[in-house]
Formats: C-alpha cells, sequence, structure tokens
C-alpha cells in the first residue's frame, strides 16, 4: 500500500496559502481528546475519589495506633490541606499513573487503530507538527489531571473538615497560606516524575496500532520500575530508577521544606523523558504509515 508524502522542503510547491505550522492547531486536537469518552470518564473518576475517601473515614472512623507513630493519613480529616495532601498520596503511586499513561499512549495508537493517521498526513500534516501537537495535547491533558484531584480534594476536604494549617506527621503545623503552596510544590513534583511514564507511553503509541498496547505497556513498565526499587540488593542502582522518587515530594510536608530529593527525582525523570520523546519522534519520522 502506497504510504502519503508527509514531507514539504521549502521552496517545494504547495498549494496557496498552505502552511505547514499552521495544520492541526492546537485548539482542534485539545478540543477533539476533549470530546473522548475517556477523558470525561478520566475526569470523572478523579473527581470522585475525594468523595470516596470522605465516606471511608467517616463510616471508618479513626484509624487504629500505629505502634505509636502518626502517618499523613492520620491527620487526613484534620484541615482541607491535610485531606488533599492524602488525596494526593494514596493516588500518586498508581491511579495518576493512569491518565498519564492514557492522555500520551492513546493519542496516536488510536489514530492509527481507526485508520485515521494516514489521512491526517496526507492533509498533509508534517509528522513532526502532528506529534509536536498531540504531544503538547497529551501532556496538558495530564498537567490538568495532576490539578484536578487535589484541587477537587481541598475544595471538599474545606467543606467537610474546615479550613486550617497543614497538621505535619513529624508533629508541628503550616499556616494554611503556606501550605498551599506546599501542595503546589507536590504536585508539580508529581507532575514530573510521571513524565517518564509519559515518554514510555508516548514512544510505545508511534511504534503500535493497539492504543491498549501502549497504555499498557507504560503502566507495567512503571510498575516493573517500582518492583525493582523496592530490590534492595540493587543498592545505589536503585537511585537511577525515577520510581525510587517517586515519594520525594513528601519532603514538601517536613517542617522545613526539603528540595533535594525532588530536583534530584525531577532530573531522573526529565532526561529519561527526553530520551524517549526523542526516540518517538526519531522513529515516527522513518515510520511506514499504512493505517
Amino acid at each position: 500500500m502506497s504510504t502519503p508524502t508527509t514531507t514539504t522542503r521549502p521552496g517545494a510547491e504547495s498549494a496557496p496559502g498552505y502552511r505547514p505550522g499552521r495544520t492541526l492547531p492546537l485548539r482542534v486536537e485539545a478540543l477533539r481528546q476533549w470530546k473522548r469518552r475517556r477523558t470525561l470518564v478520566m475526569g470523572g473518576i478523579l473527581i470522585a475519589l475525594p468523595f470516596v475517601l470522605v465516606i471511608a473515614f467517616a463510616i471508618g472512623g479513626e484509624d487504629g495506633d500505629r505502634n505509636g507513630r502518626i502517618t499523613l493519613m492520620d491527620t487526613a480529616t484534620a484541615s482541607g490541606a491535610n485531606f488533599a495532601a492524602t488525596c494526593l498520596f494514596v493516588s500518586a503511586g498508581f491511579l495518576l499513573v493512569i491518565p498519564v499513561a492514557l492522555f500520551c499512549g492513546d493519542t496516536v495508537a488510536s489514530e492509527a487503530s481507526w485508520s485515521s493517521l494516514r489521512y491526517l498526513l496526507a492533509a498533509p500534516v508534517p509528522r513532526s507538527r502532528l506529534l509536536a501537537s498531540k504531544l503538547t495535547v497529551a501532556l496538558g491533558y495530564s498537567a490538568a489531571a495532576m490539578v484536578l484531584l487535589p484541587l477537587v480534594a481541598l475544595a471538599v476536604g474545606t467543606v467537610a473538615y474546615g479550613w486550617g494549617p497543614l497538621q505535619l506527621p513529624t508533629g508541628g503545623s503550616v499556616p494554611a497560606g503556606d501550605a498551599l503552596f506546599r501542595v503546589a510544590v507536590a504536585v508539580a513534583f508529581v507532575f514530573a516524575s510521571q513524565l517518564v511514564t509519559a515518554g514510555l507511553a508516548f514512544w510505545l503509541s508511534t511504534r503500535t496500532d493497539a492504543p491498549l498496547g501502549a497504555v499498557g505497556g507504560a503502566v507495567g513498565l512503571t510498575i516493573v520500575g517500582n518492583v525493582l526499587d523496592a530490590v534492595t540488593a540493587l543498592g545505589d542502582w536503585r537511585e537511577y530508577l525515577p520510581a525510587h522518587w517517586q515519594f520525594a515530594w513528601i519532603d514538601a510536608l517536613q517542617p522545613q521544606l526539603e528540595w533535594g530529593g525532588m530536583v534530584k527525582g525531577t532530573a531522573i525523570s526529565l532526561t529519561y523523558a527526553v530520551v524517549l520523546f526523542a526516540l518517538a519522534f526519531r522513529g515516527f519520522a522513518r515510520k511506514d504509515i499504512v493505517s
């Protein structure tokens, strides 16, 4: 099957008014992704989680003693800020991986599975432009998912438990105004730590015509990273695993905000992500598009 030509060289003949940089605008791609059912379902799940946790705390009452240790779960009902931090804690390890893998892994592979990818390229949308638009929108929706959960949790927690300082598990508290900054730092780091999953999902999305394969592959490899981080025999090698730093944002909830772990985790995650995004663009530029 012949493949549509998608490369436009400077000076080459083209239709009057055609500008490669104006094809597939971000607003068009964002609107297309917004109308997808999986976007609405994922948003609904993230909005529902804080309500589910409020009901769970109301039914379960106070947690039992953990050998005298106070954890973030024990302070969940202290204030709206504490509840938002708790929601982030229970979801950062797995739940927030799903929207990132979904938005980044489904974006190109779904077009191929619908046999619409070749028609987009025949529009003609340059391949690099198509990937850049889809990646930008996918990361935008991923970031929105990261912000949506703690934002809803903060509102729900404030209504349920009141507005007040952030009670720290280690003792002491942080004023409410500063607590918002601490939670924002934690959310930003969680997003940065998920860039590896985004890179895996996006690279796989350019290599397969099966969206489920790209999404599932990214989630599966993320889980493998978590398993390897649990192998203490690896010693210092674990520090090169993005999973090793995924909960470094807890340092934002200390009496004195600590940046060291979050900076290292962000650097590791960003390095892997850049390599994976580069592989996606390089491979897609040479790929024979037949679907």
